[in-house]
């Protein structure tokens, strides 16, 4: 009986011991199942890659396009004495992009001229006129006129305006145009001989051009070696 009795003991002490097994088992592959289902840190993450944003190409605005090749049709031998960095106001590309009177200032030739044009009030006017052309006598130019006689001029606003506004014409006139006889905007008339790249303006001071078709902003301008007197 008491052999019975072990053995059947035995055999529920088996029996136990072998579904206590399976059951951790079990358990062990559910834990590892739900762990391999749920955790992020053994998954390989996937990077997404953002493509980079495309760049605009940039069109060169008005002014920069002006000052493209702004130099190319220009001539004469004062042209040498420009400055060539473009980044120069007094350039020839610098010049290109600013009206006509803010661009003179920047002019190492036209000083004196700049000045004369701010004593008579005609900055204003020169930069706000469309299409003209203007005949700018360098410092040199000016220099040929006796000091005593230039004050008095400087002083006279109503004849320096004069003086000022018989070197400007009131419509664009190119290389190919450019000789024959033009209304000023002093009222009165001014006669331009020549050809090719040799030009004089005024018949009776015959003013040469040292350079000649330099673009602004609203104006051509010729740079002449004389100071052109109107007729009184």
């Amino acid at each position: 009986m008491k052999r019975s009795i072990l053995n059947r003991s035995t055999g529920l002490a088996t029996l136990a011991l072998t579904a206590s097994l399976a059951l951790t088992a079990c358990g062990s592959e559910d834990s590892d199942t739900a762990a391999d289902e749920t955790s992020p840190s053994e998954e390989t993450s996937e990077t997404v890659e953002t493509p980079p944003e495309e760049t605009e190409s940039e069109e060169p605005t008005e002014s920069e396009s002006a000052a493209s090749g702004a130099g190319e049709g220009t001539f004469g031998e004062g042209c040498a004495a420009i400055p060539t960095d473009p980044a120069d106001p007094g350039s020839f590309e610098g010049m290109a992009t600013e009206p006509v009177a803010t661009a003179a200032s920047g002019n190492p030739l036209l000083k004196t001229l700049v000045a004369a044009v701010t004593e008579a009030g005609l900055v204003d006017t020169l930069n706000s006129a469309e299409g003209i052309t203007v005949f700018a006598p360098t410092d040199d130019a000016f220099a040929k006129i006796p000091k005593k006689t230039m004050k008095g001029v400087m002083a006279d606003k109503k004849l320096l305006t004069q003086i000022l506004t018989h070197h400007v014409v009131g419509e664009t006139l190119t290389p190919e145009n450019l000789a024959g006889e033009f209304e000023t905007l002093a009222g009165d008339k001014l006669t331009v001989e020549g050809s090719g790249e040799m030009f004089t303006a005024d018949a009776e001071e015959k003013a040469n051009v040292i350079c000649g078709n330099i673009q602004t902003a609203n104006a051509t301008v010729y740079v002449i070696d004389t100071v052109m007197m109107p007729q009184m």
